[in-house]
């Protein structure tokens, strides 16, 4: 089969399904699920490819809210990545509903041309994106294991080829004190809200000194109990960021210097705890890239030069990107000024304008992986490069 004739294929198989697809995105947005509990997501995803007559291994990497479906059985085999978690209080404020919705869709589109092209699609769906590395523990667990390229799509409010990102450690902090009568016996106390606040002025006078690209930021999740109670116990949520994971090593342990002042400075005892493993940076495959880009032009998708908002954000898809040929372009949903994490970018998420976007979207990546199989000089090299854990 000709490319042409597979992208004309592939792309009445998007729009056969338009309504199907959009209405996966609009459920998913409806019943937003936080990081390794979408248990609802990952069903209905796995089961439209299933209906299609993908082969669903549900649960897989030990994650009961992962999955990897197949279809086809040829030698080159590309993953499509499928993100379905949501963001806590302000559910799908990142879209990842439209995600999902278009890695579906492209699966759809690419499993009747799988065999005749000479490919294998997996639709890999990856929770616990916004938090928890989902795509890291299927990593190291072998999920990706045979693949020669992944891509997947993430609304943002413009164009971009590819989303910049950052390395990121999410810590869960907390410091253990004694609690004590703040007005009878506030010397018999040790304060752990104290100890937060020490731990935060630190961090604010260290980022004068911080490397371009470190950040850091958080939030306070338990301050205590009452004004006449010393608080005993506290919490708080913090992310650091660097450019690089070789970067983050040396942030990180600035930072962490910082959390052990606020324990020193009030007697308080302190636990800072990896949520997940650390989030890389991002290595772009640029010929899938320059692939994607020239198909999603040609489905009317439009990339501002100079890119417009290509600010940084973290993904555990870059954690992929350092494993195999990898990309992450992203749909713009003319959203603005509305932005990611913000609930009224949730709001554009399922207003039609996304809903076109998970649809081309959808195309682009089907496109892009028929050009992967049809044109020798990506083919070849993608096959020469087969990732395998540990290895």
């Amino acid at each position: 089969m000709d490319a042409d004739g597979a992208k004309e294929t592939a792309r009445r198989t998007v729009s056969a399904r338009a309504d199907e697809l959009v209405a996966l995105s609009h459920r998913i947005h409806a019943h937003p699920e936080i990081s390794f509990e979408e248990d609802r997501a990952a069903a209905w995803c796995g089961e439209a490819l299933s209906d299609a007559g993908f082969d669903v291994e549900a649960g897989s990497a030990g994650l009961p809210t992962a999955f990897v479906a197949t279809a086809g059985s040829g030698p080159l085999t590309i993953g499509i990545c499928c993100e379905y978690d949501a963001l806590p209080g302000i559910g799908h404020a990142c879209g990842h509903n439209v995600i999902a919705a278009s890695a579906v869709g492209a699966g759809l589109a690419l499993a009747e041309l799988a065999d005749d092209l000479g490919i294998t699609v997996k639709v890999l769906g990856t929770p616990a994106e916004e938090g928890g590395g989902g795509k890291i523990t299927m990593l190291e667990a072998g999920a990706f294991d045979g693949l020669h390229g992944a891509m997947m799509v993430h609304p943002w409010p413009t164009e971009l080829i590819q989303m910049p990102c950052l390395a990121v450690r999410h810590y869960d902090i907390s410091y253990t004190g004694r609690s004590a009568h703040a007005s009878a016996f506030p010397e018999l106390g040790i304060n752990a809200a104290d100890a937060i606040t020490v731990a935060q002025v630190a961090i604010g006078l260290l980022r004068q000194h911080a490397e371009p690209g470190n950040q850091v930021h958080g939030i306070v999740t338990n301050g205590g109990m009452a004004p006449n109670i010393v608080p005993g116990f506290t919490e708080a949520k913090y992310y650091v960021r660097a450019p690089t994971l070789e970067a983050l090593e040396r942030w990180d342990e600035r930072v962490q210097h910082c959390f052990e002042a606020g324990a020193i400075a009030t007697g308080a005892s302190l636990e800072a705890v990896a949520q997940g493993p650390a989030y890389s940076e991002f290595r772009l495959d640029e010929p899938l890239a320059a692939a994607y880009k020239a198909n999603a032009e040609q489905l009317g998708r439009r990339f501002p030069d100079p890119p417009e908002h290509a600010v940084p954000a973290s993904t555990d898809m870059a954690n992929v990107s350092l494993a195999l040929p990898s990309i992450h372009p992203t749909l713009g949903i003319d959203s603005l000024p509305a932005v990611n994490h913000q609930a009224e970018f949730a709001e554009h998420c399922a207003s039609p304008v996304a809903d076109r976007a998970a649809l081309e979207g959808a195309s682009a990546m089907a496109w892009t992986v028929i050009d992967a199989a049809t044109r020798d000089e990506l083919r070849d090299r993608l096959l020469a490069t087969t990732y395998r854990h540990g290895v």
